[in-house]
C-alpha cells in the first residue's frame, strides 16, 4: 500500500503481515483540521535524511529506480513522492493490484500533498500527475499472478491444508482490491472520499522534523528485519509472498522497455525484486 501491499488472514501469518493493507495517511490521533491544508515544509533534497539511499535501488540498464517504503509511514510518503518527481518518468509502478489504481488516483486528485489517503501509493500517484506519467498496479490480484501462484503450489507440492490458506488469503486480497475499485468508482462520481483502511499508525507523522521521521522508519525497518530473521513464514504466506514478488519483477521488466519507471514497494520486498528484474 507497505504498501504496501495483502489483507490479514489469520493469526499464525508471518508478523510483518499485519502492516500489509493498503494504507491511508491520516494519523489515528491526530484529527484533520485547518492545519491539515497548510503544505509540508520543504527539505534541502541533498540533505534530507528521508531520502535514504538506502532505500532507494537504481538499476540504470532497466531505465528503473525502485523506491523501498514503510507503508503509510510519514518519511515513505515524502520519500516516494520525491523520487518520482525527481526521476520524472514515463510510468509510476505501484505495489498494489490493477483494480486499486483508480483509488489512489482519486486520492491524489487532492489539492493537498501528500493527500489525505492513500499514504506513500497516493503521494506517488499525486507526483505522477505532476509529471504527466502513467500510474499502474504491478501487484496481484491478476490473472497472471493467479496462474503463477497455482504453478508454484503444484512445485512446492503444497499440502490441502497448505492450499486451503492460500485460497483463502487470495480471496481475501481479491476482496479488498475489489472494495478499493468501488470506491474509486463513488470517488469518480460524488465529491466523498471513501477511507477504504484503517490508518496505520506510527509514532511520528508529517509534522515532526525529517530527522525524526528518518530515525522512526528506520526503527521500524530494523524491526520488521528482525522479525523476518526470527521467524519463518508460514508456507501459505510464504509462497504467496514469493509470487508476488516474481510477478511484480516480470511486470517491471516489461514497463521498462517504455521507458523511466519509477517503482513503490514496501521494504520487506525491495531487495527480492531488484534482484529479479531482468535487463535486457
Amino acid at each position: 500500500m507497505s504498501a504496501p501491499n495483502d489483507a490479514p488472514e489469520s493469526n499464525d501469518d508471518h508478523p510483518h503481515e499485519s502492516n500489509a493493507n493498503y494504507p491511508s495517511t491520516r494519523n489515528a490521533d491526530r484529527p484533520l483540521d485547518s492545519n491539515d491544508d497548510v503544505p509540508e515544509e520543504p527539505a534541502d533534497a541533498s540533505t534530507d535524511p528521508r531520502l535514504n539511499e538506502k532505500y532507494v535501488r537504481r538499476l540504470p540498464d532497466a531505465n528503473l529506480t525502485l523506491v523501498g517504503v514503510v507503508h503509510d509511514h510519514p518519511a515513505s510518503v515524502h520519500r516516494a513522492r520525491e523520487v518520482v518527481a525527481s526521476r520524472a518518468p514515463e510510468v509510476v509502478a505501484l505495489e498494489a493490484p490493477p483494480l486499486a489504481v483508480p483509488l489512489y488516483e482519486a486520492y491524489a486528485r487532492e489539492s493537498r500533498a501528500p493527500p489525505t489517503f492513500g499514504g506513500e501509493m497516493s503521494a506517488a500517484a499525486q507526483a505522477a500527475r505532476d509529471e504527466e506519467a502513467e500510474v499502474v498496479g504491478i501487484d496481484g490480484p491478476t490473472v497472471a499472478f493467479f496462474a503463477r501462484l497455482a504453478r508454484n503450489c503444484r512445485a512446492a507440492d503444497a499440502s490441502l491444508g497448505t492450499l486451503r490458506r492460500v485460497v483463502s488469503g487470495v480471496t481475501s486480497v481479491t476482496r479488498h482490491a475489489l472494495t478499493c475499485r468501488v470506491a474509486a468508482a463513488v470517488a469518480s462520481r460524488t465529491a466523498l472520499r471513501v477511507e477504504v483502511d484503517d490508518p496505520v499508525a506510527h509514532d511520528c507523522d508529517r509534522w515532526d522534523p525529517p530527522a525524526v521521521q528518518a530515525s522512526d522508519e528506520r526503527a521500524q525497518a530494523r524491526r520488521s528485519q528482525s522479525l523476518l530473521r526470527a521467524f519463518d513464514p508460514p508456507r501459505p504466506v510464504r509462497l504467496r509472498d514469493e509470487t508476488r514478488e516474481e510477478c511484480m519483477a516480470e511486470n517491471l521488466s516489461a514497463l521498462c522497455e517504455r521507458g523511466e519507471t519509477v517503482a513503490v514497494v514496501g521494504l520487506d520486498h525491495l531487495d527480492s525484486v531488484a534482484e529479479q528484474v531482468e535487463v535486457e
